[in-house]
Formats: structure tokens, C-alpha cells, sequence
């Protein structure tokens, strides 16, 4: 949807402009079509804000994935998208496109969020967001995203620990946040590989489906893509064999 956002998040270093040029509406087939021609098995796909659209965009992700189930019926596709201001119907439009995976990042701990974040943002609302989404698909995964070294104690991380999971949130990343330039949010501290592993322990405790946390792991985590497909597959195989009996 461009490489412009109408969002101004302190740590990320897209362009913003309230009014980003318009939707280009032949880009959902072509991204199908590339992403058919590439032979993959799982992709994600995500976008910038865009809050001057009167669907926020909605429209552009479940027409690529229209197309792309269309073309390839077996490929995996995880949706991360931005919060759609909290809009039900968007979400629920989203989720029901035939999607595996719903993604939405909270980003930082509750605390954090009006410093990290822009401020049509929030806490509350990206996790209404994953919860609205699993409410109008419940067998669909859904998965969030957190950077650290942005000033969050231990205690904060055990709450959004605590309700990412009591969200019905199936996967969670732990990353560190790496500043984009010295006009973006200042770093707070390198976070220890150990810390990490900590958190991993934590959160796979707490009861996650499954759990990526280190210094180079982002939303998009390759070995992640791996367990979740193994997962879906899973799924769908069990599902199967329960409407043959």
C-alpha cells in the first residue's frame, strides 16, 4: 500500500504524510503473481498505516490473498496488518479472507505505548485487535510482536506476558529494538542473549503455542514461519480426519 504511513511511530523510519498517495489497484494480483512465480510455501504480507482510506487498507490485503489462494491453494499466509483503528468489521474482513496466520505487533509493554508508539495507537486496542480476529475465526493463529530495550522493567514484561496470553494470543516474538537514526526514539540498553532466553522460558511457560526471543528476532522470524507451518498443517490434518469419521 506504499511506502508512505499516515502513522508516526517514534522507532520506525517509514515515511509518513497524512495523505500518502493513492492505492495502486493492480498491486494485489501482481504481488500474488510474484510471489507464485517465487515457488513459496509460506508468506507474509504487511503493509504501513492507512488511516485515510475509508477501509484502512482492509481491502488491498484480502484481495491479495484472494488472489493468492486463488493461485496457489496450499501456500501458508500470515497477515501482518496495522490495527484498522479498532474496527471490527475490518478485522473481521481480514481474518476471514482465508488466511493461516493473523498478525498484529503491540510493540512495547502498556506502559510504553504512548512513547513508542504514535497516538492512535494503544495497548488495549492492538490486543482487541488479535481478539477480534481468533473471535471470527477460532481455528486461525494468531501472533504479536514486542521490542525490548525500549525501558520496560521485568514487571512489565511479565504482565504483557500475562495478557497477550489471557488474549488468546497463540505466538509471541521477543526482539531487540535497534534505533534507525539519532532523530528516532533513543535506545535504552542492549538486552542480554540470557534475558531473552529468560523470557522464552517464561512466555513458553505461560502457555504460548511458540515462542521466538532474541537480539536479531523480528515479527518475520524464519524459524518461526517453520514451526507455524508445521503447525497449521497439523491442524488442518486433524480437522480432516475428524470430518471423515
Amino acid at each position: 500500500m506504499g511506502d508512505t504511513c499516515t502513522r508516526g511511530c517514534s522507532f520506525c523510519a517509514v515515511k509518513t504524510a497524512r495523505l500518502p498517495p493513492p492505492l495502486d489497484p493492480a498491486e494485489p494480483k501482481r504481488v500474488a503473481e510474484a510471489i507464485a512465480a517465487w515457488g513459496l510455501n509460506y508468506v507474509v504480507l504487511t503493509s504501513v498505516n492507512r488511516d485515510d482510506l475509508p477501509d484502512q487498507g482492509s481491502g488491498h490485503f484480502a484481495e491479495t490473498v484472494s488472489h493468492l489462494k486463488r493461485m496457489m491453494p496450499k501456500i501458508l499466509v500470515e497477515c501482518l496488518t496495522p490495527d484498522f483503528r479498532g474496527n471490527g468489521e475490518l478485522i473481521d474482513f481480514v481474518a476471514r479472507s482465508g488466511i493461516d496466520v493473523f498478525a498484529h505487533n503491540i510493540e512495547t509493554v502498556e506502559r510504553l505505548q504512548g512513547r513508542v508508539r504514535d497516538h492512535r495507537a494503544g495497548f488495549k486496542q492492538s490486543l482487541g485487535v488479535l481478539q477480534r480476529a481468533k473471535k471470527a475465526v477460532p481455528t486461525i493463529l494468531t501472533k504479536t510482536s514486542i521490542m525490548l530495550g525500549v525501558g520496560e522493567t521485568a514487571a512489565d514484561v511479565r504482565a504483557t506476558i500475562k495478557d497477550v496470553y489471557a488474549a488468546g494470543v497463540d505466538i509471541i516474538t521477543f526482539g531487540q529494538y535497534l534505533r534507525p537514526s539519532p532523530a528516532h526514539m533513543a535506545l535504552d540498553r542492549y538486552v542480554p542473549p540470557e534475558e531473552f532466553d529468560q523470557w522464552k522460558k517464561e512466555a513458553e511457560e505461560a502457555g504460548f503455542l511458540y515462542v521466538a526471543s532474541g537480539p536479531l528476532v523480528r515479527s518475520s522470524y524464519k524459524a518461526g514461519e517453520l514451526f507455524i507451518e508445521g503447525a497449521i498443517k497439523k491442524r488442518k490434518a486433524a480437522a480432516e480426519a475428524t470430518t471423515l469419521q
